[in-house]
């Protein structure tokens, strides 16, 4: 078998790369064409979008090129879905075009889950500023409708002179969000196979400092089953409404014992990097195989896990890793504010755990 996956990035990496020993084959189409493919070099076909695929035969050319996969995934989802649409004449796209076209603009997202009675923070589609406020007191949060990732496109307008600056800017689709006093970001990854089966990983509770998501720990603690239980129980309303196929991930403000979700991601996530090393079956390998029809691995934790994210730095010491934490580096050129790799832990107890990752930490700021 042999899939295809739109993008070069680091996701794609770590799912070729938990798919290959199911002896799966991959490729890799770089539909920007200047983006650096040294994460995935090595690991299958690297084809480059022809500027002409729009055309019938250029999209069949397309197909031949990627090796005439048996399905095309995605890793992220700010891309042109007509790209997809056009290769669904010669195989299966997972997750469904549909499902990407639902979750790559947040105010499509947000009638998703009002549709589906998920609590969202309120907020307003592309008004001004000015005539938002009159609903939403200050402060507000101003989001990108699209390519708004780790705190990118993204304004906090605290003052009645924020909003007359931001009106001033010409931003173009974008909604305004009430700012939320939440207590934790926690977020849930499954996967849903092509018969209908959901497994859900633990929740995992986020922290992030400038949009970026810092590090994760799992499982998230004090939350309650019935929390759990919520939160699972809207993963599996989207998945069934989109008849999602793979992984998503959905990040969720915690508010007094309640649970408001903030974004939905269409693939393997960040805040699910700790199931490499802390679950029965990984994140990565659980879409791979619902991508190719095999039953669903375990989600079984296997103790308490924790991810830090290597951000914006040279490669990190290999001195500072313990017994129990694993390395992953992404061969990605060295840039502010970009994740570059990450560092896995595993411990039996979250005390010692913590105790890790706080020496870690400390080690690396010296």
């Amino acid at each position: 078998m042999r899939i295809a996956i739109l993008g070069c990035g680091q996701l794609s990496r770590m799912l070729a790369l938990a798919g290959i020993p199911l002896g799966i084959k991959f490729s890799f189409l770089n539909d920007t064409n200047d983006q650096i493919t040294d994460c995935v070099n090595g690991l299958g076909r690297v084809v480059a979008l022809p500027e002409n695929w729009q055309e019938k035969q250029a999209i069949s050319d397309l197909y031949d090129a990627l090796g005439k996969p048996d399905c095309i995934t995605v890793e992220k989802e700010q891309v042109d879905v007509k790209i997809l649409q056009a290769l669904q004449a010669h195989c299966d796209i997972f997750p469904n075009p549909q499902a990407v076209i639902a979750s790559q603009h947040r105010h499509r997202e947000k009638q998703l889950l009002e549709k589906l009675s998920i609590p969202t923070s309120p907020f307003v589609y592309f008004k001004s500023a000015q005539e938002t406020i009159k609903t939403l007191p200050l402060p507000v949060v101003v989001k990108s409708c699209s390519d708004g990732y780790d705190g990118k496109n993204q304004w906090v307008l605290k003052t009645l002179e924020d909003v007359k600056h931001f009106d001033t800017l010409n931003i173009q689709d974008y909604i305004i969000e009430a700012w939320i006093k939440f207590e934790r970001e926690v977020s849930v990854v499954s996967a849903r196979a092509k018969n209908g089966d959901i497994k859900h990983y633990a929740l995992t509770e986020n922290v992030h400092k400038s949009g970026i998501l810092i590090h994760s720990i799992a499982p998230a603690v004090e939350l309650g089953d019935s929390l759990t239980l919520k939160a699972q129980a809207y993963m599996e309303s989207v998945l069934t409404e989109l008849d999602y196929v793979g992984v998503m991930a959905m990040e969720c403000f915690v508010i007094n014992d309640q649970l408001m979700i903030n974004e939905l991601a269409p693939r393997v996530h960040n805040s699910g990097h700790w199931t490499q090393m802390g679950s029965v079956t990984c994140q990565f390998e659980n879409h791979v195989r619902a991508l190719a029809g095999l039953p669903l691995g375990s989600t079984r934790m296997l103790g308490n896990a924790a991810m830090v994210n290597l951000i914006g730095t040279e490669h990190a010491s290999l001195e500072s890793l313990t017994d129990s934490s694993k390395y992953y580096w992404y061969n990605k050129a060295v840039k502010p504010g970009r994740k570059l790799g990450h560092i896995n832990f595993l411990e039996q107890t979250r005390e010692t755990l913590v105790q890790k990752l706080e020496d870690y930490q400390q080690a690396t700021t010296k």
